[in-house]
């Protein structure tokens, strides 16, 4: 299929920038076989050394189901070797289930958390002194394609159109992106402080020894979006999220979170309040790692998938959990999950009381 050759292309080619010597870990599952293959193919005309591992139907559950403590705190070998050594990580996405919900109690939770931490850290640490070169991509699946009410067909024209795969020539477009929102972030990186408002948000952050990130494909694809992390204590308002968050199987809507001097203190949701509750009790969730402009305005639908739902064209984010190291954050944390709310009506951001963005668009 030559659209997923020129994905490859692309993700071995821009996004990863693979090079002769290179050691690359393929993590995703036997549904992305056909990208797996054509990827490894990639790899290997650059003269880069592959390691692929692919997840099995139902691996989570059976492992949650079956697993002995003793396993559950044992970090899976090859990625642990990964995360320490390769040079370069690509993380397709192709879920089998995106609603399946594993029943595991609070302590299996509590042990799997504990064991992946230090995976976590390697690799948030390796990506900000830019030892790892990592993406992370999506191949269409049935589930994915349900779970964004889409046709399996409809879902695979909308993921090949938000990587502008049907451009002639991809790579070309996406540093076309690269140069248009490094413009952008040259004017945010010399602001201090940041106020996102809206008729439902109300949220200023100081970005004061921070730096902001032109995330333009290299390390998600697609992507568009211009990020960092707010200085932990200086987030103050009240920010309604207009999306819906999917966590492990629950759906959460129409969260609203109240801030005081970086810390949630107030939070509610209109469903899975008690699914928001858990992850907030989880140390580091009350402090966003991250705030963020959607700029990629070939995604305008909605599908439940936070590698396309963040980078909607007049959305903004807000991330609790685990902080940018490249960016100077410094909150740590076991998640970092991102929340969007929509910025296309009477929505302004302003940077050091300029006005830079209004109605869903840099202005």
């Amino acid at each position: 299929m030559e659209v997923l050759n020129k994905y490859a292309e692309l993700l071995a080619d821009y996004c990863l920038e693979l090079k002769e010597g290179d050691t690359l870990y393929i993590k995703s599952t036997t549904l992305a076989e056909p990208l797996v293959r054509e990827v490894y193919r990639e790899a290997l005309i650059r003269g880069a050394h592959v390691e692929i591992d692919l997840e099995i139907r139902e691996q989570e559950r059976i492992f949650s189901m079956h697993a002995k403590d003793n396993q559950i705190t044992r970090a899976p070998t090859l990625q642990k070797i990964a995360m320490e050594k390769f040079s370069a990580f690509l993380h397709i996405r192709a879920p089998y289930s995106l609603r399946q919900k594993h029943k595991s109690s609070d302590s299996f939770q509590s042990l799997r958390h504990s064991a992946l931490k230090p995976l976590s850290d390697q690799y948030f640490e390796r990506i900000a002194n830019g030892s790892l070169k990592r993406t992370l991509c999506q191949f269409p699946t049935p589930a994915a394609a349900q779970e964004a009410s889409m046709t399996l067909e409809e879902y695979e024209q909308f993921v090949f159109s938000a990587c502008y795969l049907f451009d002639p020539q991809p790579k070309e477009r996406w540093l076309q992106i690269r140069h248009k929102q490094q413009k952008v972030v040259d004017i945010l990186n010399q602001a201090i402080t940041i106020e996102f408002l809206a008729p439902h948000v109300a949220i200023s952050f100081s970005t004061l020894g921070r730096k902001w990130i032109n995330s333009d494909g290299r390390n998600n694809m697609p992507s568009g979006e211009i990020y960092t992390s707010p200085v932990e204590n200086s987030v103050n308002g009240k920010i309604h999220f207009t999306h819906p968050l999917l966590y492990k199987g629950d759906l959460i809507e129409n969260i609203v979170l109240e801030v005081e001097e970086g810390h949630i203190k107030k939070f509610s949701s209109s469903s899975g309040q008690k699914t928001l509750e858990k992850i907030l009790s989880i140390p580091g969730a009350r402090t966003f790692g991250e705030a963020a402009i959607g700029t990629n305005y070939n995604i305008q639908t909605f599908t439940r998938n936070i590698l396309f739902d963040e980078k909607i064209g007049g959305t903004v984010h807000m991330a609790i959990g685990q902080s940018y190291l490249q960016a100077g954050g410094q909150n740590n944390s076991a998640i970092h999950l991102d929340l969007i709310t929509d910025m296309t009506k009477d929505s302004k951001i302003f940077a050091d009381g300029k006005l830079i963005y209004q109605e869903g668009k840099f202005i």
